[in-house]
């Protein structure tokens, strides 16, 4: 059902400008129908998911591709955001990650290491033990890991405040005492 949702929602997201970033529906009840989008680039805001919302929600209503009454919930993935994508999986090498398997791998489904890429249709993730390849198909759910080097790259990336260098502070503090006196 995912993936008849996803391919009906993809097109909407790519006329208005933005990536798919996960299509989930809950089996619990009541059911949510969660869709997650990126901004090309950019941040998504309040507006722009108000859009995705009411052009999907048009959509929805004319294909009714869900029986039982859901929630519609339109999101942006957030910094510690959902990898899905391989191309996720190389825009975010160089940080921590969580991954979950389907299949047993060396007595284990769950790995926290450090992203180090794609090759062909594996995952890289160096662990303590050195780095291991996840064949990107058996991947049931990719995380990254909240860190204050994955929110500095956010800030930077979405937005055209730098970030303040805290080696400056002191001096920062020094300037105006003297000028005070």
């Amino acid at each position: 059902m995912d993936k008849k949702l996803a391919e009906l929602v993809n097109p909407i997201l790519e006329d208005l400008g933005f990536e798919m970033v996960r299509v989930r529906l809950s089996t619990s009840a009541p059911s949510t129908l969660q869709i997650m989008a990126d901004g090309r680039g950019s941040p998504i805001g309040v507006d722009q998911l108000a859009e995705i919302n009411t052009s999907i929600s048009t959509i929805l209503d004319v294909e009714d591709p869900i029986a039982e009454n859901y929630t519609l919930e339109i999101s942006s993935p957030g910094i510690d955001r959902p990898l899905t994508r391989k191309k996720d999986f190389d825009s975010y090498q160089g940080f921590e990650a969580k991954l979950e398997t389907t299949e047993l791998i060396d007595g284990r489904r769950r790995f926290r290491g450090v992203l180090a890429g794609i090759d062909d249709d594996e995952v890289l993730i160096n662990l303590e033990e050195g780095t291991v390849g996840l064949k990107f198909s058996w991947l049931s759910e990719a995380r990254l890991v909240l860190s204050d080097d994955l929110i500095k790259q956010m800030l930077q990336k979405n937005t055209k405040i730098p970030v303040l260098n805290e080696e400056n502070f002191d001096e920062i503090d020094t300037q105006i005492e003297h000028n005070e006196e």
